[in-house]
């Protein structure tokens, strides 16, 4: 029993809630009419949400042709193809869509601007890092790099993709986890989506925290994580701008949250005028609307 319990405690203090294997086996329906709960901002000075008009392009169904960037600014190159370009060309829902947990209520939409068009599955799995997670995986899926998919679960077994599409499963006894051939080959896009679900429930901010490697705010890129392993919580930067005269830097993030819901586009209530664009130039803290990072908490996939 003691290797059950140390597993349990990981997955604790590494997720934005707790997650075991019993939520694997929920089978969640959808309210058939939501409810909208509120959340409440990190910011001290309590501002009143409001978005610059000139940046929103309600029209836009994408991160880059729905937000504008501001005077003097233009977005930062990136290769076609690449990670970052996948991230800035992330489908959007149509703007004042509102996030949705995985139960079918809805989030009040004060911390957020934009919503990610991407299933969220119907059990409270994916929150913060398993949004990272997807949206690194659904890329390399995209790109058919799946020898590059894998992730490591919190007692440090690694779950690789490429293993999981040749049939193999894994077995989870308390802290121990193993693989097992027990299903057919298989590369469809459901069996990747149980793959990742498999993930959800055994990964979280101390595993992913241990891959990424750290990188210095002026090397910021799109992409990066902001992450703090335990109390564990992340955000991604997804889309990135430069001002042609200063050399001042903007960044973008996304975030999931608890319970499991869809990943969304932070707003900025630190500098209203530019949300939901925020400045490299933060100083040591960065202030999201429901966490605060450190300048060292910037990391990257290898």
């Amino acid at each position: 029993m003691i290797f059950v319990h140390i597993l349990l405690v990981l997955l604790v203090l590494s997720a934005c809630s707790p997650k075991d294997s019993s939520q694997m086996e929920e089978n969640v329906g959808v309210s058939p009419e939501p409810v909208i709960e509120k959340t409440e901002a990190v910011s001290t000075n309590e501002p009143t949400p409001v978005q610059s008009k000139s940046i929103i392009k309600p029209e836009g169904n994408t991160v880059e042709t729905r937000f504008d960037v501001p005077e003097g600014f233009e977005r930062m190159p990136v290769a076609d193809g690449s990670f970052e370009s996948y991230l800035r060309n992330l489908p959007l829902k149509p703007d004042g869509s509102y996030v949705q947990y995985y139960n079918g209520k809805i989030k009040y939409n004060g911390v957020y601007c934009g919503v990610i068009d991407m299933d969220i599955g119907e059990r409270d799995l994916q929150q913060c890092a398993d949004a990272v997670m997807r949206l690194r995986a659904e890329y390399l899926y995209e790109k058919a790099l799946y020898d590059e998919i894998h992730f490591n679960f919190t007692n440090g077994f690694c779950a690789s993709y490429s293993k999981w599409r040749q049939g193999y499963r894994i077995s989870v006894n308390g802290n121990e986890a193993r693989w097992v051939q027990t299903a057919l080959v298989s590369n469809t896009y459901q069996n990747f989506r149980e793959y990742m679900d498999m993930v959800f429930a055994y990964a979280g901010t101390i595993s992913l925290a241990q891959e990424l490697k750290p990188v210095a705010i002026e090397d910021m890129r799109i992409g990066d994580v902001f992450i703090q392993a335990s109390p564990g919580h992340c955000v991604i930067v997804v889309d990135m701008a430069q001002n042609t005269e200063t050399g001042e830097k903007l960044f973008m993030i996304a975030q999931s949250y608890m319970p499991a819901q869809d990943i969304q586009i932070l707003k900025n209530y630190n500098d209203e005028s530019i949300s939901p664009w925020y400045s490299v130039d933060f100083g040591d803290v960065l202030n999201t609307p429901e966490w605060k990072f450190n300048k060292g908490d910037l990391k990257r996939f290898e």
